[in-house]
């Protein structure tokens, strides 16, 4: 028994030492970096979105809009009542200086569009980077939907 209580004395502080350490967890001081919660980084943005759009000269624009995690896009657009041909764009998007707009940026035009991230919906927003007000403010929208429900199409609007 003397035996143990030596060799039990001599690993004691090892253990004592394993003990106060195991549940340490280093505090760092925060940055603003590490802190900022925007669009980009905190919400589930990539994905397909649906809308139906008001138009001037026709009954509205069916718009579907693809983004991808590599911000890349693919927009279709179809102005009801005016033509049942699907106009498809292609290209890059990026991020404003908030993290909360995307721009669009078609491959083969320089005409932009822009639209504010948010929560399962993409808000489309003036050339000027605001958002559309007036009566039909809200139908600016485009929802997001589930990529695995398939029995939604473009032509299903």
């Amino acid at each position: 028994m003397r035996t143990f209580r030596k060799q039990f004395r001599k690993i004691l502080p090892f253990f004592i030492f394993i003990i106060i350490f195991s549940g340490y967890k280093p505090v760092f001081a925060e940055t603003a970096e590490t802190t900022a919660h925007h669009a980009q980084n905190s919400l589930d943005w990539p994905g397909i979105y649906y809308g139906f759009t008001p138009c001037a000269d026709c009954k509205g624009v069916k718009t579907t809009l693809a983004l991808n995690k590599n911000n890349s896009y693919m927009l279709i657009t179809q102005y009801v009542g005016k033509s049942e041909r699907e106009i498809v764009e292609k290209g890059k998007f990026t991020w404003d200086n908030k993290n909360n707009t995307i721009v669009l940026t078609p491959r083969n035009s320089s005409a932009v569009r822009q639209y504010f991230v948010g929560e399962n919906m993409l808000i489309e927003l003036d050339s000027n980077g605001n958002r559309i007000s007036g009566k039909l403010a809200d139908r600016y929208i485009l929802r997001r939907t589930d990529m695995t429900d398939s029995s939604r199409s473009h032509s299903a609007h």
